[in-house]
């Protein structure tokens, strides 16, 4: 009796220690694990040192995006450089010369002053210049004919006198008020404005782009099974390869000119026609991505596409849960427009989702430098 007594009072001590603390740990550590694995500690001081920026996510209209390629098409011959004919610092002959700007040919744009330079003026140097070898050319004059002087000698003055007068009749004819006077040669329009009030500039540096031409056009070639969608097409973005800057045609003051109605006798696509403004850095000739919008669609979710964090195949994107947390959420995204690109799933309306700066979350979370979790 006395040993059923012992036994059945172990039992009980036993089956304490097994449903008390032992799985109340347990408990706990699951729950941590279970509840937090995909969060990074990310402070607001280690936000702002790498310009984190984050986006409210919001349901709200998105268009039916066909993406192809294209090329950018301008009249051959009709696009110069302005460059720089002397070193020094640049005066605009007014500010508002801006992209889009017409200009006529001869029209002066800026002048180049080398006044305050340390060498000097190289123009006023010049004119010395000239004026020493003329007279050096006038006495070897004087004396060749009494054989003064060699042939040799002769020719040496006259050749430095030359050489120098060109050099004065450079510098001497587009100058005024002590600088260099920089004018178009073209009548037309500024593409490009590459310098800025103030700025000192080196012979040679390109200063405006100016075109003939106001407008170019991209020519989109879209496969034959688009045909029934093109009636659809309202507008377009386009990305170049040069600088992978992506463009909206509204922002160019575009627009559709014209879709073919049949397929081209060398391939089997159908041009679609835009026309835009020739401002920016967009070269004529250059091939482009394109993507083609369509009509509207309402109540669908999309994200800038900076905000997408690709690991092995699958997208993801990070949530920032409160000031300092932020969960790695993945997504399963659809079409994108070049800038921003539809969620099928994996986010809702309110989520604040991180659009600068994700990669250096995933980086620092992925080499260990970032805590998980919420050790604090």
């Amino acid at each position: 009796m006395r040993k059923n007594i012992l036994f059945v009072f172990s039992l009980i001590i036993l089956g304490w220690g097994c449903s008390g603390h032992g799985d109340h740990s347990h408990d706990e550590v699951k729950t941590e694990e279970g509840d937090h694995t995909d969060e990074v500690v990310f402070t607001a001081e280690q936000a702002k040192a790498i310009g984190l920026e984050t986006v409210t996510v919001e349901v709200g209209e998105f268009h039916e995006v066909i993406k192809t390629s294209g090329q950018i098409l301008s009249a051959p011959g009709d696009e110069i450089v302005v460059s720089a004919t002397a070193s020094g610092i640049v005066t605009l002959d007014r500010n508002s010369l801006t992209e889009g700007l017409s200009v006529k040919r001869g029209e002066s744009l800026l002048s180049i002053s080398s006044q305050d330079l340390p060498d000097g003026d190289p123009g006023v140097r010049a004119n010395a210049a000239y004026a020493i070898a003329e007279k050096e050319f006038q006495r070897a004059q004087s004396l060749i004919g009494d054989k003064l002087i060699s042939e040799k000698e002769y020719n040496e003055a006259k050749l430095n006198y030359e050489n120098a007068k060109v050099s004065y009749q450079s510098y001497s004819k587009n100058r005024a008020g002590g600088g260099a006077v920089i004018s178009s040669s073209l009548s037309g329009f500024i593409k490009a404005k590459l310098v800025n009030e103030g700025e000192y500039v080196e012979v040679g540096q390109p200063l405006f782009r100016i075109t003939q031409n106001r407008k170019l056009q991209l020519r989109a070639d879209v496969s034959e099974r688009y045909y029934k969608s093109l009636g659809t097409v309202i507008s377009t973005n386009f990305r170049t390869p040069y600088d992978n800057h992506i463009y909206e045609l509204s922002e160019l003051e575009g627009r559709l000119v014209s879709y073919g109605k049949s397929v081209g006798s060398e391939g089997f696509y159908i041009p679609v026609n835009f026309e835009f403004n020739n401002v920016g850095n967009i070269i004529a000739g250059s091939y482009v991505e394109v993507f083609l919008l369509g009509k509207s669609r309402p109540d669908v979710i999309s994200i800038p596409l900076s905000a997408l964090v690709e690991t092995q195949g699958l997208f993801f994107v990070y949530v920032q849960v409160n000031a300092d947390d932020y969960r790695k959420q993945e997504v399963k995204t659809g079409v994108s427009d070049g800038k921003k690109i539809e969620i099928i799933s994996g986010l809702k309306a309110g989520d604040k989702v991180v659009v600068k700066g994700a990669y250096h979350i995933k980086l620092a979370a992925a080499s260990g430098s970032i805590p998980h979790g919420h050790t604090h």
